[in-house]
């Protein structure tokens, strides 16, 4: 086998006798511009003092220990740090200094006291604590009165002293510093204790070899590059190339793209639409009249409670012509085709309250009542939307305020329910299940209803996706003036999305860290 041709500097690390010219060759540009500083032994010194920024300096100093001349070592250490309320009582006084700069000027009550520093309940009972612990003050038939000297109360409390000196090393804290940030602590958000790194190095015997030759890197006229007018003048002659190590591990390079989030909603996208879907858009704020009247959601049903939904303070929408309230009025109170409808007194009123849409449907009653005006033609069409939604949940790992839903409705007078199995199976396949199947369920607004559930071959186990089915008449009817069967679909996209990217939080779709987004997948079925 022919050996490997590598230049003597990258053979071996372990080398007893390194070539120092060999070394001063192979030396980059960003390598021979830090070497004058390696004797600050400071990353963050040499990238000032050399004017390259930090990020160029590290990788340097990669480069210097492949060819020996530095040994690298991350020095981690942890730091006392002041939180988002520590930096606004290093600007604005600490609540007990407040407190007792009033005390000092003269006695007075609980109450005035805690009015005239201007400190919530919290901070006002936390820093009358401090201040009789320390003996600074005393209450007596509900007045507070200072003890002890202004020449005492001038000094600083030693948290005082201690969040202005702030950062500070966890390890090198004083005996005093200690006791502060256990009472800090104690306390929301005034300090915080975070992990650092710090790249140190120390400069090999070949380094030091290598420093003492700067005067001959400094003769050496060397080729970075082979160009058409150097090969055209022949300029390489008389000189030296410089060597290239092709064998230390390059820094990864990310392309941009689009959030993982948006090019699963494209692709969805793509796919309805080549299906011959059109779009459904609208906003995101919308009556309870269209998110939950015009689609047969009584007014007493618990859905419609500020546990469940968002409402919008002191805003009243606009309501849709009288006509189509009417209708929808009649369907609640006295039903329509046989139904007796929810049998209760509706009001207007409550139909005009604001809130943020709970779901995409709200966008299919709207494009069902703008059906409605085409008179003497054929009301049919295919409908998607894909567009966020909020409720009002508790988060945790498999539930959020707000999420991603895909819409989705075909208006015609033959439309069946197999079309509908048929619809969610094309679609679902598309995005990469093919093992797909439906549950019996019920849904206010759908009769028959099904549940979509998706096979996941990783987990064993089925994933529940959403709800599904035709479009009940008192929906229908007072929305497009007729009954046609309407399909009707709107599961769940979040949990398709986690489940291709192996997400197990759902808060994590929406932290946006760069290290992890980087490293996702581009979306491709």
């Amino acid at each position: 086998m022919e050996k490997e041709n590598k230049p003597r500097w990258a053979e071996k690390k372990t080398e007893k006798k390194a070539n120092i010219d060999d070394i001063l060759v192979s030396l980059s540009s960003i390598e021979r511009d830090i070497l004058p500083f390696l004797l600050l032994k400071d990353a963050q010194k040499i990238s000032s003092q050399s004017r390259n920024n930090l990020t160029t300096v590290k990788r340097a100093l990669q480069f210097l220990e492949n060819k020996g001349l530095v040994v690298l070592n991350l020095k981690k250490e942890k730091f006392v740090k002041l939180g988002d309320n520590g930096v606004i009582y290093l600007k604005n006084q600490l609540p007990e200094r407040k407190l007792l700069d009033l005390i000092v000027q003269k006695s007075m009550t609980i109450e005035e006291a805690k009015k005239q520093a201007r400190l919530s309940d919290n901070e006002f009972m936390i820093a009358l604590g401090i201040l009789k612990q320390k003996n600074l003050i005393k209450i007596v038939s509900g007045k507070i009165i200072f003890q002890g000297s202004k020449e005492e109360a001038a000094l600083l409390m030693p948290e005082e002293k201690f969040i202005k000196e702030l950062p500070l090393s966890l390890e090198k804290l004083t005996a005093e510093q200690k006791l502060c940030l256990e009472n800090l602590k104690k306390r929301k958000d005034i300090v915080k204790i975070d992990d650092t790194s710090q790249l140190v190095f120390d400069i090999t015997e070949t380094g030091n070899k290598v420093l003492a030759s700067m005067d001959n890197l400094k003769k050496m006229n060397l080729i970075e590059e082979v160009t058409s007018e150097i090969i055209q003048k022949k300029g390489w002659i008389g000189k030296k190339f410089r060597y290239y190590d092709i064998y230390s591990k390059a820094p990864d390079i990310h392309g941009g793209k689009r959030h993982f989030v948006n090019q699963a909603i494209d692709y969805a996208r793509k796919i309805w639409l080549e299906l011959g879907f059109e779009e459904m858009k609208g906003t995101m704020t919308q009556t309870a009249f269209w998110n939950f009247d015009a689609l047969f959601t009584a007014q007493d049903h618990p859905v419609r409670e500020m546990q469940d939904t968002f409402y919008l303070k002191n805003i009243e929408g606009k309501l849709p012509d009288k006509k189509i309230v009417h209708s929808v009025q009649n369907a609640h109170e006295n039903g329509i085709e046989g139904s007796r409808g929810w049998q209760y007194k509706w009001k207007e009123q409550e139909a005009k309250r604001v809130v943020l849409r709970t779901h995409t449907t709200c966008l299919s009653a709207l494009t069902l009542s703008a059906l409605a005006s085409l008179k003497g033609k054929d009301k049919k069409g295919k409908f998607f939307a894909i567009g966020r939604c909020f409720r009002n949940e508790t988060v945790d790992w498999s539930h959020g305020f707000e999420f991603n839903q895909t819409e989705g409705i075909v208006i015609d007078k033959d439309a069946n329910f197999s079309h509908l199995l048929g619809y969610l199976k094309e679609f679902f396949k598309k995005m990469g299940h093919d093992n797909i199947r439906f549950r019996p369920s019920y849904f206010p607004y759908t009769e028959p209803s099904v549940e979509i559930d998706v096979f996941i071959p990783d987990k064993n186990k089925w994933l529940e996706l959403g709800g599904a089915g035709i479009l009940r008449p008192e929906v229908v009817v007072p929305l497009l003036g007729e009954y046609i069967p309407v399909l009707a679909w709107g599961p769940g996209f979040d949990r398709i999305i986690m489940d291709y990217y192996k997400i197990k939080d759902l808060r994590e779709m929406y932290l946006n860290d760069l290290d992890k987004l980087r490293q996702l997948k581009f979306w491709l079925r």
